[in-house]
C-alpha cells in the first residue's frame, strides 16, 4: 500500500512539472528527483532524441553518473551500432515503453551493453529503461541503474516507469519550445566538419569545431558532445553496411537556443572500402525546423493541415474551401492551435514557428552563403 501511495504521488508530481512549461533541463531534473522516490536508483542518464530519426540530441546525467563522461563516445557507438532487445531503437521498434535488463534477460550478463560496457566501466548490476513516447513519436528515454548488491528492478517498477512514458514525452516536447534563441552564436565559420576514422577517433576538424560542438551541451547535468557525435557515426556505419536505408541526421537545440542540424555520411576510399565517416554540423534552415516545432505543439492531423495553410498565407475562407469544411470548423481548429502554441493570432503563430531562431539577428546582413551573418550591426 505504501508503494502504491508513493507511486501515485510521484505520478502526480511528474504530471504537474510536465505541464508547467519548464525548459528541458529543469523538467528532467525535477522529474528524475520525483521518480527516485518510487523507483530508487544510484545513477540515471536521460536522453532526448530527434523524433523523426530517433538519433541522440542530448544527454543529462544524475546521481552517481554525473560528471563521468570519459566513456560517452563508447556508449554512443554501442547504443546505435548494435541491435539489442533493450536498446532504445529496438524498444521503439517493438513498441516497448519500458524494460529491465534483469527482468528481460534474467541475467544482466546476457546483455552486451551491460556486460561489456556498464559493468566494467561503472560497476552497475542492473538497468531499467523507459522510452519517452507520445503517440507514435519518441522524444527521448531514461536509463536508471542499481549496484550489484542492490535488488534488481522488479516488474512492477518497470511497469510503473513505463506508465510515465507519455508524461515524460510531454515534458520534453514542451521543454523544447520553452525558450527562444536569446543570443546569436559566435562568429560564423560555416558548417563544422569532422572526419572520424575507422577506429572511431577524430582525425580532422574544421576551424572553430570545438566551439560549435560545445553548443551541443547544456550548462547543467549534461554530458559532453561526444555521445551525440558517436551515435551519428555508429548509425552511419550501419547505413554503410546496408542495415538502414536513410543517412543519419538529427536536429539539435543548441545551448544558445539556436537549432542545429547534424549529418553523418560514410566515406568511400578509391578501392571502394569504407571506414571513415564525415560529420557535418550546421545551422538549421526554416524548412528543417518547422516540422519539429509543429510536432512539439502536439497538434492533431487536421490542426497540422490548418497550420500548414496558415504558414502559406492562406486566409480562413480559402482554408475552408481547401479542406472542404466550414469556416467555423477552421476557426475552431485555429483556436485549438493557438492554445497549444500559446499564441493569440496568426501573426504570433508564424513568428513562434519561424522566427524564434532568428530574432537575435534581425537587421543582420546576409553573408556570402546567402545566410545571416552572425551578428546584427551596432545601433547608433
Amino acid at each position: 500500500m505504501t508503494r502504491g501511495l508513493t507511486a501515485e504521488r510521484v505520478r502526480r508530481d511528474v504530471e504537474v512539472v510536465a505541464r508547467a512549461g519548464l525548459d528541458i533541463d529543469t523538467f528532467l531534473t525535477e522529474a528524475v528527483e520525483s521518480l527516485q522516490r518510487a523507483v530508487p536508483h544510484v545513477g540515471a542518464c536521460l536522453a532526448t532524441v530527434d523524433p523523426s530519426t530517433q538519433l541522440l540530441t542530448s544527454t543529462r546525467k544524475f546521481g552517481d553518473l554525473q560528471g563521468r563522461d570519459e566513456h560517452d563516445h563508447e556508449w554512443g557507438s554501442i547504443e546505435y551500432g548494435n541491435v539489442e532487445e533493450t536498446a532504445f531503437l529496438e524498444m521503439s521498434r517493438t513498441g516497448l515503453a519500458s524494460a529491465g535488463v534483469h527482468a528481460t534477460h534474467g541475467d544482466p550478463e546476457r546483455s552486451h551493453r551491460m556486460s561489456s560496457f556498464m559493468k566494467p566501466h561503472f560497476g552497475y548490476g542492473d538497468e531499467l529503461r523507459v522510452l519517452f513516447r507520445d503517440g507514435g513519436q519518441v522524444w527521448g528515454g531514461a536509463a536508471l541503474f542499481r549496484e550489484p548488491d542492490s535488488r534488481p528492478f522488479e516488474l512492477d517498477e518497470v511497469a510503473f516507469a513505463g506508465s510515465l512514458s507519455a508524461v515524460f514525452a510531454a515534458g520534453v516536447r514542451t521543454g523544447l519550445l520553452a525558450r527562444t534563441a536569446t543570443a546569436p552564436p559566435g562568429p560564423s565559420t560555416g558548417p563544422t566538419v569532422l572526419i572520424i576514422g575507422a577506429d572511431d577517433q577524430i582525425r580532422q576538424t574544421s576551424m572553430g569545431a570545438e566551439e560549435r560542438l560545445r553548443e551541443l551541451e547544456s550548462p547543467t547535468h549534461n554530458a559532453r558532445w561526444t555521445a551525440i557525435i558517436s551515435s551519428l557515426v555508429a548509425a552511419a556505419r550501419r547505413y554503410a553496411r546496408g542495415e538502414t536505408t536513410v543517412p543519419p541526421r538529427s536536429r539539435v537545440r543548441a545551448r544558445s537556443g539556436m537549432w542545429l542540424v547534424l549529418h553523418a555520411t560514410p566515406l568511400l576510399s578509391a578501392d571502394g572500402s569504407s571506414g571513415d565517416v564525415v560529420v557535418t554540423v550546421e545551422e538549421a534552415r526554416p524548412p528543417e525546423i518547422v516540422p519539429l516545432v509543429v510536432a512539439a505543439f502536439d497538434l492533431t492531423q487536421r490542426e497540422r493541415d490548418v497550420t500548414q495553410l496558415v504558414l502559406q498565407g492562406v486566409d480562413t475562407k480559402e482554408i475552408a474551401s481547401t479542406m472542404r469544411v466550414s469556416t467555423y470548423t477552421v476557426q475552431d481548429h485555429l483556436k485549438s492551435v493557438f492554445d497549444k502554441a500559446d499564441v493569440r493570432s496568426r501573426r504570433e503563430l508564424i513568428a513562434r514557428i519561424y522566427f524564434d531562431q532568428y530574432v537575435p539577428r534581425m537587421g543582420a546582413e546576409l553573408g556570402p552563403s546567402g545566410w545571416f551573418t552572425s551578428t546584427a550591426p551596432a545601433q547608433v
